[in-house]
């Protein structure tokens, strides 16, 4: 079967034009940002001066092949968009992360994670192939091997700083009609981490196959684990789009049934348990509360607006409640130093809920080892959880606001882990090189970007450019 176009006819190569003219178009010396309506980042950025580069024609399916698995993708798709486009097929990507508006593009460069990941790891495991805008106005496609191998490899996590992903070539998987749930409690940690490394070694749990699987901590003796099967035989499905809300169900049925569609955008609705924050949990409030409304992207903007004006820090204020420090994180443990860290993370931080992932480098399909991925250098073999926290914390009498961010980023490095860039970060420099890959991204930024025209890796992720 051939592949086939998915969508309003595409017009790429007009669209990668208009996108190298606007980078040209750009003055020597001022930041290069994207013109995009959404993000899912949290790092404050300084005001660009400069219009952002043209990537609206960016942003659609080229082609899905089901017989090979296999979809040719504008990096600035959406997720919701490439989902409409493989479902149809039976198909999904290999991982599919939380939210509506992260793009395919966005995955790549910045990291992505799901509960499929503790078989298929991270988004750009997925990649066959990527054209890549560079800093020299020039479109490379990368691959794991050949001439720009090297820029393949350290494209992951480099955050925009080596250039911008303008195709993406990635493997799908098959996916069922409905996703059928196991819910399982845990009142010791101890034991969730020993069914994690169960079910990843054996993907499976009580002789059922286990297709995906995360979790949520409510305090160290009250977690869930969620094991999921792909199926097309199933159950009336549930319905989380409405009053229901999808992370309370975890505590209220032990088995639950959801369609593919919903499993996938499960957390999105309710932006995991964030959207308590603005209210849209109150039943009275969310009867109220348009549908179109209920969606990460839209949190995200009341985010921004109240970052730009400040109206909750002002009455929080006038109340005399101390100043809030922001911790918004997702990091990467061990799966042998998880429970110390969800012990040391409740009673230092203690924000609960917390969202629990777990993530493996993907197995190579044939001999040899996986694949690493410097400036995220997780180790092949090793199993690790993702652990996500979302929400804000008092600022102490005495302490400075990032003092607590700074103390888990110490705590994520004692104990083996890394933690994603979308948010805040504190490192020095020579921390930060050392834990990100900076030998590497140093080597391929001066052989794709002489001239640095590009924001560096640190710039973004601490400096904040």
């Amino acid at each position: 079967m051939r592949a086939e176009r998915v969508n309003h006819p595409i017009d790429h190569d007009q669209a990668v034009d208009t996108l190298r003219r606007s980078y040209a178009a750009v003055p020597t010396g001022e930041p290069v940002r994207l013109a995009k309506r959404t993000s899912n980042l949290f790092r404050p950025r300084s005001a660009p001066r400069t219009p952002g580069l043209d990537v609206s024609a960016l942003n659609g399916v080229l082609s899905v092949d089901p017989t090979g698995r296999t979809a040719d993708v504008q990096g600035m798709c959406t997720y919701e968009d490439l989902v409409d486009a493989t479902l149809p097929h039976g198909l999904m990507p290999l991982v599919v992360p939380q939210l509506r508006t992260i793009t395919l593009g966005g995955a790549v460069t910045g990291l992505g994670i799901e509960s499929t990941s503790f078989r298929n790891g991270l988004p750009h495991e997925s990649v066959r192939e990527l054209d890549v805008l560079t800093g020299t106005g020039e479109i490379v496609t990368a691959r794991p091997d050949g001439e720009h191998a090297d820029l393949f490899t350290a494209f992951p996590n480099s955050l925009g700083s080596l250039g911008y992903a303008t195709r993406l070539r990635i493997e799908l998987q098959p996916v069922g009609r409905y996703v059928a749930l196991r819910n399982v409690r845990f009142t010791r940690l101890e034991a969730l981490a020993d069914a994690i490394a169960e079910v990843t070694a054996t993907r499976s749990w009580a002789g059922q196959p286990v297709d995906a699987m995360d979790g949520v901590m409510f305090s160290p003796g009250e977690a869930y684990l969620v094991f999921a099967t792909f199926t097309d035989a199933a159950d009336p499905p549930s319905d989380y789009t409405g009053q229901a809300i999808y992370y309370r169900s975890l505590r209220q049925r032990t088995r639950d049934v959801l369609t593919a569609y919903d499993y996938l955008w499960r957390w999105d609705t309710d932006w995991f348990w964030c959207s308590a924050a603005f209210g849209a949990q109150h039943p009275v409030v969310r009867r109220f509360w348009p549908a179109r409304y209920r969606r990460s992207d839209f949190y995200h903007r009341l985010v921004r607006l109240e970052h730009r004006h400040q109206v909750a820090a002002r009455i929080d204020r006038l109340r005399g409640q101390p100043a809030r420090e922001r911790v918004v994180q997702d990091v990467e443990i061990p799966l042998d130093r998880t429970v110390d860290f969800l012990r040391w993370f409740a009673g230092a931080v203690g924000m609960n809920p917390v969202w629990l992932c777990p993530l493996r480098l993907r197995e190579p399909a044939g001999p040899g080892s996986a694949r690493s991925w410097p400036l995220y250098p997780l180790r092949p073999g090793q199993d690790y959880v993702n652990i996500g926290f979302w929400g804000s914390v008092p600022i102490a009498p005495g302490a400075a606001d990032g003092d607590v961010n700074r103390t888990i980023e110490r705590r994520v490095s004692e104990l083996g882990g890394h933690k994603s860039l979308y948010s805040d970060a504190y490192y020095d420099r020579d921390a930060f090189d050392r834990l990100y890959g900076g030998d590497t991204w140093r080597a391929v930024k001066d052989r794709y970007d002489p001239d640095h025209r590009l924001t560096g890796l640190y710039e973004k992720a601490v400096a904040r450019a």
